[in-house]
């Protein structure tokens, strides 16, 4: 089958084509994947840089590619929820970038049927971290203010629909063709912060979901109220002003389990919640849209296409 793979580590050139041996089911609660589209994401080129092997070590040749989207081919003897020519979407710890790929029953759902596979493959990751900042662990109730940072990325975008579905007063921050974006998916108040000290303009939120990291997020514990949250997905915040404000401030991981899915997928299946693609590139042009992605200011999830 056709393949990416990391045959070193460094930059994009690093990104190598391939045919390599289509995997077969090793374990019973598996189902094999005809992959049709597959996200690239940030975690993608962190691990071909090899900043990651000391807390998420990998053996080279290695393939990427976490959340996809196809048709199931095969299943495992104890699958019970899937079976031949399901369309489905799912995650695993690697080799979604290929034309397939082996997904656990657990980490698995069947597929919207108002999407195409492309828009489908933006789902997975995006829907259970929202799940996990918003609800699991932020416990974000109707009426609630949260301030989301990086609205207008693949997994911002995903927070605001689900916040706003869940009847909280939503804040997101932006730039750029990213702003409108941010408002037509419903939020309350999008501010661009290239322009604006979102500290001067934001105070007394429940909850921080920041998206985006770097040196704003210290100034973000301004915002929250004392007894508050701060949640990122991109840095662990710091303890000492978390101290100072009295702030519940964590570094979260996604729970991207089948699961964390339902309350998602089921707003997509309702028309509530739209995936965001912000562009697409073919399979054998990962390199591309790794560097794509790597450029930052993408509105939305970059995803390659498997064709077969």
């Amino acid at each position: 089958m056709k393949a990416i793979q990391y045959k070193a580590f460094g930059n994009s050139d690093v990104i190598e084509v391939t045919e390599t041996i289509q995997p077969e089911i090793s374990n019973e609660n598996q189902i094999l994947i005809q992959v049709k589209a597959a996200s690239v994401n940030p975690l993608d080129i962190k691990l071909r840089s090899g900043i990651m092997q000391q807390i998420r070590p990998v053996i080279l040749p290695f393939i990427p590619g976490a959340d996809v989207s196809g048709i199931v081919v095969a299943t495992g003897e104890k699958v019970t929820q899937f079976k031949a020519g399901d369309q489905v979407i799912g995650v695993t710890s690697a080799g979604g970038y290929a034309e397939y790929a082996l997904v656990n029953e657990s980490n698995a759902a069947i597929k919207p049927v108002n999407t195409s596979f492309e828009e489908a493959t933006s789902l997975v990751v995006n829907i259970g971290t929202a799940q996990s900042v918003l609800f699991n662990e932020g416990k974000l109730e109707r009426g609630q203010k949260v301030l989301i940072q990086g609205a207008a990325g693949a997994t911002g975008a995903t927070m605001v629909q689900m916040a706003k579905s869940a009847r909280a007063y939503v804040i997101g921050t932006a730039s750029g063709q990213g702003i409108a974006l941010v408002k037509s998916l419903g939020a309350d108040e999008v501010i661009d912060y290239k322009l604006h000290d979102v500290t001067a303009l934001v105070k007394d939120v429940d909850l921080v979901a920041d998206c985006a990291g770097g040196e704003s997020q210290n100034k973000l514990f301004e915002v929250v109220k004392a007894g508050g949250k701060l949640f990122s997905i991109a840095a662990s915040p710091s303890t000492e002003l978390a101290e100072k404000h009295k702030v519940d401030a964590r570094f979260i991981r996604s729970n991207i389990s089948a699961d964390s899915l339902t309350t998602g997928l089921a707003l997509v299946n309702e028309g509530k919640l739209r995936p965001i693609v912000a562009k697409t590139f073919p399979l054998e042009e990962a390199a591309q849209a790794q560097d794509f992605l790597s450029a930052g200011g993408a509105n939305g999830k970059v995803v390659l296409v498997v064709a077969q």
